[in-house]
């Protein structure tokens, strides 16, 4: 896992190796997709990643702006993966302000109403009548 400019690695298996992602093909379909991008650029899962490069990252609603600090092309335990990236301040206080909004959002369940909630509703429209 050390920093080293001779070694080459592709941008989804480095991703992988950052744990971003839990298998190269989920990091390919990503890149695809147009989830990642390198220097505010689309590009292929075949570019190769260099130290200090920038790269943006769209898993879900969260968006990570991340500086490539080291270059690794196996899968390490977290403590060691964390240490190939280093995530821009600015994308941290974006992030916990999203995290603050979605918190006081009203929370939308899905699927069928339970009984609880049916009974609710019929309270409701009973007293509008």
């Amino acid at each position: 896992m050390q920093p080293d400019d001779d070694n080459k690695v592709r941008l989804d298996k480095w991703l992988w190796a950052a744990r971003f992602f839990k298998t190269r093909s989920l990091a390919t379909d990503a890149i695809e997709g147009g989830k990642v991008h390198v220097e505010n650029q689309r590009v292929k899962p075949s570019r190769i990643v260099q130290l200090n490069q920038q790269i943006t990252i769209q898993i879900g609603l969260i968006e990570k702006t991340i500086i490539v600090r080291g270059i690794s092309t196996q899968r390490r335990p977290f403590s060691e993966a964390s240490q190939l990236y280093e995530e821009t301040p600015e994308s941290i206080t974006k992030r916990e302000q999203l995290k603050e909004q979605r918190q006081f959002e009203p929370h939308m369940s899905s699927g069928r109403p339970t009984k609880k909630d049916r009974r609710l509703i019929h309270q409701f429209i009973n007293k509008k009548n």
